[in-house]
């Protein structure tokens, strides 16, 4: 069975009326003329076929109709207005809610984080872990960093840098397996180390770079995440596909480094993701000018490795 509703807007008149027992009050409240509440108040009498009000000298009166309709539909404005301010709450409260990916998290974001504390000491940061897209329905969330192409319907997005990969090792390792810097090349015929999340990167990077024939048939190691990966090419098992963005400070500190120097862009990039139709709060405004600032500096660090490393 369809259910009857009236118009909302001459039915929140009604509430405001009922509530002050005054046009002129309700008037006031809504901002809008004392003729415009009357004409509302005629719109809903017509819709309902009833006789909600009486006019006299010195105003109006609720009719025994009127006092009843009044007291069943307060309640649900009353729910309506309690929901409402719980989301708008939700978004201007003082804890940020940021969902990534586990390795961007923890090779990338959580060391820069002190910063952000020591200037925003009042927003508390709260990050979840997942590999799949934000879906602002379902996950309660304020933003989410994800890499992509940057096309997510409903989401507003601000590029933060492209996904470029290359193979990394640790110093000892390349000591031990290519001691002439010349021919890094002698290292692919070691362990291979392979991100469950990013098998076809060792793939992409020899195809662009013509290695294919290099890791064919070699032996592989899997580890469940980049950062494991990372770790264990970082304790010498073998030689893996690194995120270079996300490597910065350990290839400046020396812990691992890129013999190769050949640098590939996979065509992905991260993005800062955001809901297209939410108001924007001021910890949102914030984090992203402050995450803007931080990927300025990284990137600048990057650029300045690579020139340090001859690389192009």
């Amino acid at each position: 069975m369809v259910k009857k509703i009236p118009p909302l807007n001459p039915l929140k008149v009604f509430d405001a009326v009922v509530r002050t027992r005054n046009l002129t009050q309700a008037a006031k409240e809504l901002h809008i003329s004392q003729s415009a509440v009357s004409k509302q108040l005629n719109v809903l009498q017509s819709y309902l076929g009833a006789e909600l009000f009486r006019r006299e000298r010195h105003g109006i009166s609720l009719t025994q109709a009127g006092l009843r309709y009044g007291e069943a539909i307060a309640p649900a404005f009353e729910s309506i207005a309690k929901a409402t301010g719980e989301i708008m709450r939700s978004g201007s409260d003082s804890t940020l809610r940021i969902q990534t990916y586990t390795t961007f998290a923890a090779k990338w974001l959580i060391p820069r984080l002190s910063d952000f504390h020591a200037r925003y000491s009042e927003i508390a940061v709260v990050i979840t872990n997942s590999v799949k897209d934000v879906d602002f329905d379902r996950d309660p969330v304020d933003l989410a960093i994800q890499m992509g192409r940057g096309a997510w319907q409903g989401m507003d997005t601000d590029f933060l840098f492209e996904d470029v990969i290359e193979p990394i090792c640790s110093p000892a390792f390349l000591r031990a397996n290519a001691p002439e810097a010349a021919y890094p090349q002698a290292l692919l015929r070691k362990r291979l180390l392979v991100s469950h999340y990013r098998q076809k990167d060792w793939q992409t990077w020899a195809r662009l770079c013509r290695y294919e024939s290099e890791i064919q048939e070699v032996e592989s190691m899997q580890f469940s995440s980049s950062v494991l990966t990372w770790q264990a090419a970082a304790d010498g098992l073998g030689i893996a596909i690194g995120q270079t963005a996300l490597l910065v400070d350990d290839l400046t500190s020396g812990k691992l480094v890129a013999p190769f120097h050949l640098p590939v862009r996979t065509g992905a990039s991260y993005y800062l993701v955001s809901p297209q139709l939410q108001r924007q709060s001021r910890k949102v405004e914030v984090f992203r000018d402050w995450l803007k600032e931080q990927v300025a500096a990284s990137t600048a660090s990057a650029q300045q490795l690579t020139a340090a490393q001859g690389g192009g």
